[in-house]
């Protein structure tokens, strides 16, 4: 048995959860999404096909695994969606924390369940209070970043995954740590409006540069923040289609090697400009439910 081990989202990969697309249960009923990207395309008849989904994942784990990274998939369950790994948990340090999410999701969690006991380390189970899912958590070795929403309607949101609990908690769990919170704009029917999480705004690559959608905080200061923390030169700004298209979405498997999507050509040409490595694989089919790389993938090891 190894130890969980992740202290940053860019050092590299070691072993990770790559999601699955198999019997997912045909397509869903309106009722059955929580996000406006996965409705607009049930809506205008392009929601995406389980078997192209499949396709897209098994390239996902087959260029982490040219690299060496050991792949782990779920366990799976009929009817069900368990694509998003990276919601139902997450690593800090050594510890596994178990994802407080949607009670719709919350039998994907035993998908995973046996990969998860195979290692050592604690198993954190989060406060029944405290929401927050793995998409909303980005950390860097002393830092943690939290995307979450507390305005009134809050409880009627289904786009509002984590709440300000979840920073109050990792102050305590973590109080070597920086914790910093993000108030995120959310909206249940307007995609382009929507910010799920905090990774389809920000996400850190390399060392010292970040990928941030400047218009998804409440707060202009959160963004002023960003900027004195990573300084200008670093930031690469997406707009607003790219951040409805996922282009932050991206996962490092090293400080040096990114895995992106060959329709961001803007992003792309940026991160080589940059001296990063671009593997490109296509995932223009997971991405109508509003998630891409770094959703669907659960890092257990980082070294």
């Amino acid at each position: 048995m190894v130890n969980f081990s992740v202290i940053d989202e860019t050092s590299t990969l070691i072993s990770v959860i790559i999601g699955i697309a198999k019997n997912l249960g045909g397509t869903p009923k309106l009722e059955d999404l929580y996000d406006p990207k996965s409705i607009y395309n049930l809506k205008s008849g392009n929601y995406p096909l389980e078997s192209d989904m499949i396709i897209e994942l098994e390239n996902f784990s087959n260029v982490l695994k040219k690299y060496g990274v050991i792949v782990h998939r779920p366990d799976n369950i009929h009817n069900c969606n368990q694509i998003f790994t990276r919601d139902v948990g997450f690593v800090i340090d050594s510890y596994f924390f178990k994802s407080n999410i949607l009670p719709k999701r919350d039998k994907e969690f035993d998908g995973i369940k046996s990969i998860i006991d195979s290692f050592r380390g604690e198993i954190i189970s989060i406060p029944e209070k405290v929401h927050v899912e793995g998409g909303d958590v980005l950390s860097s070795k002393k830092n943690v970043f939290i995307g979450y929403y507390d305005k009134d309607n809050y409880p009627d949101l289904f786009t509002a995954r984590t709440n300000k609990e979840a920073i109050i908690y990792f102050e305590n769990f973590f109080p070597e740590k920086d914790v910093k919170g993000f108030h995120l704009k959310k909206s249940n029917t307007d995609p382009l409006s929507n910010v799920l999480h905090l990774d389809c705004c920000l996400q850190l690559v390399g060392k010292d540069k970040a990928i941030i959608y400047p218009d998804a905080f409440s707060f202009k200061e959160d963004y002023q923040w960003l900027q004195s923390f990573f300084g200008k030169e670093n930031i690469y700004e997406i707009n607003n289609k790219e951040m409805y298209q996922m282009n932050s979405n991206v996962l490092s498997i090293n400080h040096n090697v990114i895995v992106s999507d060959p329709s961001f050509v803007r992003l792309n040409n940026w991160l080589e400009s940059k001296g990063f490595i671009v593997e490109k694989v296509s995932f223009s089919e997971i991405s109508k439910q509003e998630g891409l790389f770094r959703c669907s993938s659960l890092p257990l090891i980082r070294n």
